[in-house]
């Protein structure tokens, strides 16, 4: 029987699930948060630096949103979003903020997904 290892921090997405528009995806071991079609947020439960919440945005709206949300910084890998590490003390603050910010349709997050590349059609 396969093992199957469970998201801690899916609990992030709850009050989206009540939005029609809200879509859950797993993307690279993690999951990620679409809500309009927009990719918004990835909740990560892996080793560092994949441990925390990231808010897919543009590097233009950083400045904007670490001005609100403090606790927030580049991600030392995937720098074009924000990140707040789970071990953050405002973890759970920046988490219910952030998830707010979506329902309320802020134009600070949510990033296009970029499209899959397929074969070419005949």
């Amino acid at each position: 029987m396969p093992s199957t290892v469970r998201n801690s921090l899916v609990w992030i997405f709850e009050p989206f699930e009540h939005d029609a528009t809200y879509i859950r995806k797993r993307m690279f071991g993690c999951d990620a948060a679409y809500v309009d079609g927009l990719l918004c947020l990835v909740a990560a439960d892996r080793d560092k630096p994949w441990n925390g919440l990231l808010v897919c945005t543009s590097q233009e709206r950083h400045a904007a949103l670490i001005e609100e949300i403090p606790a927030l910084r580049p991600h030392p890998v995937l720098g074009k979003w924000l990140y707040v590490p789970q071990d953050d003390p405002e973890f759970e603050a920046v988490a219910e903020r952030t998830t707010a910010l979506v329902l309320a349709r802020d134009e600070r997050i949510g990033v296009e997904p970029k499209p899959r590349r397929r074969g070419r059609k005949k």
